[in-house]
């Protein structure tokens, strides 16, 4: 009997797609949330949405499935739970309301688009472009990445459109030259760092710029509010605010992530003499090649918005339109075909698991969790009496460490940082609130650093398999942290400097 019993389990712990062991935690985990009471001002339903959203993360760590497949199953538990609906026709439109959001066909269509680099050789040949100018060193071809982004970031108003579509497929093309590839198992040579460093410059940037992320006009609306007028920030003045600690940024972070997650090939003293032979064996540029420039330069005309400078707002095209556009100018000259699309399996994978998440964020925020939750930290802060310059710490720390549960930068500001600037205009002193308002502007970009799933761009570059989500979530959070020290020491200074307090 107990022989059968094992046969079974042994049976059963090869056949299923998943690890029995973080399955088992997960469940528990699932049960423990549910078994605890609700607590008071939240909805018992929106106490289990918490539940499912807390477990689908714990899965997703634990890595008990694929993450498509644990982001099916929360789709599934919250169609049949009705957590968020009373009928179950309810739930699963709500469930799966996020597959038409706009944002995550942007990343899906980047992806494909990426495509057509490494079928017409493009992609090659500007990675070996860039190991010619910067490739003795493995850091120069990091700073070469960052610097592509600073100079793209003032005139790309998605950032995903900018580190996902414009700058990764130019990091693989780097990384494919050094057959530094996942596929392979070699992604360690080169691919893991520049990924990283592909990403990581990429919240930097869009703390620099009004212009660098869509959501940075809202913040602006939300401290203009929370200051009663006080501090309205410009393109000029945001700018020139960010400037000195921005820059520090990008000069520190490539050297941080190079002792973090250390390339193994660090000095390539060949790669340059080898990037011009191979260049030259190219030739000239192949009409594919040309087709890819041509429609990189539309799109990147027409996501830098230059259209609507020139001719008026009526010309002005939302972000995953203008990825559309190029997608299909790909397809109907034959650059990439329809079966090329279909292949991209990442892009696809990207669509189910991001789409999940975005929704249960999207559900969390529409069940009034993210209110209770800010509400909630501001009665308490205001309750203990604690100093000024902790209560500042504090409203600035669970901001952006609150971007765990999110899934998208523009829902986190919308749901959370009015209140948190209100409070710290309630309880800073008054040449303080401005040094305030500005490192949590900051923090709305930074916080992107910490996930895999933290903004649009993320799912592009974890996506392409260079880096684990153990790596990314470890480097994330210490970029997080040394990223908002600059800003709170070099910041501070600097608009010392520029008399803001």
């Amino acid at each position: 009997m107990l022989a059968k019993i094992k046969a079974t389990l042994l049976y059963f712990n090869d056949a299923v797609p998943f690890r029995l062991v973080p399955a088992l935690i997960t469940t528990l985990v699932l049960i423990l949330l549910l078994l605890t009471p609700c607590p008071q001002g939240l909805d018992p339903k929106a106490w289990h949405l918490v539940a499912i959203f807390l477990t689908t993360i714990v899965a997703i760590i634990l890595k008990v499935m694929p993450i498509g497949v644990m982001s099916l199953m929360a789709i599934v538990i919250v169609s049949l739970s009705q957590v968020t609906s009373n009928s179950s026709k309810g739930a699963i439109t709500d469930a799966l309301a996020s597959f038409a959001n706009p944002l995550i066909w942007l990343i899906v269509v980047a992806i494909i688009i990426s495509r057509g680099l490494k079928k017409t050789g493009l992609g090659k040949r500007i990675g070996l472009m860039f190991i010619a100018l910067l490739g003795k060193r493995t850091i120069g071809i990091g700073y070469g990445l960052a610097i592509c982004e600073l100079v793209l970031a003032p005139f790309t108003p998605s950032n995903t459109a900018r580190g996902g579509g414009i700058v990764h497929p130019i990091m693989k093309s780097i990384a494919n030259a050094f057959d530094s590839d996942p596929a392979q198992g070699t992604q360690n040579k080169v691919g893991t760092y520049l990924s990283l460093v592909n990403y990581h410059a990429n919240p930097i940037t869009s703390a620099m710029f009004l212009t660098a992320t869509a959501p940075n006009p809202l913040v602006v609306s939300c401290v203009e509010k929370a200051t009663g007028h006080a501090l309205q920030l410009t393109w000029t003045t945001w700018a020139l605010c960010m400037l000195l600690p921005g820059l520090a940024c990008i000069f520190l972070m490539p050297l941080v992530i190079y002792f973090l997650s250390p390339p193994e090939l660090k000095a390539t003293p060949n790669a340059v003499q080898f990037a011009r032979t191979e260049l030259s064996k190219m030739g000239h540029l192949a009409a594919g090649e040309k087709v890819i420039l041509g429609t990189f330069a539309l799109l990147l005309i027409l996501w830098a918005n230059i259209p609507a400078m020139l001719f008026g707002p009526a010309f002005s095209l939302d972000a995953t339109v203008v990825a559309f556009v190029g997608l299909f100018a790909l397809i109907i000259t034959g650059t990439i075909t329809w079966d090329d699309a279909l292949e991209e399996k990442s892009a696809w994978d990207t669509l189910i698991w991001f789409g999940a998440l975005v929704m249960l964020a999207e559900q969390l925020n529409k069940t009034g969790v993210v209110k209770w939750f800010s509400d909630g930290m501001r009665d308490a802060i205001i309750a203990s009496g604690m100093g000024w310059f902790p209560a500042a710490a504090v409203l600035l720390l669970v901001f952006v460490f609150s971007h765990y549960f999110f899934a998208s930068t523009t829902a986190h500001i919308s749901a959370m940082l009015l209140a948190f600037l209100t409070v710290g205009a309630q309880l800073l002193p008054a040449e303080y609130m401005i040094p305030f308002m500005l490192i949590m502007t900051a923090g709305s970009a930074i916080m992107m650093t910490l996930t895999h799933y933290a903004t649009g761009t993320s799912p592009i570059i974890f996506g392409s398999g260079y880096v684990t989500m153990g790596n990314w979530w470890r480097v994330g959070m210490i970029m997080c942290v040394v990223e908002l020290l600059v800003f709170a020491t070099v910041g501070s200074v600097w608009w010392k400097v520029l008399g803001y307090w």
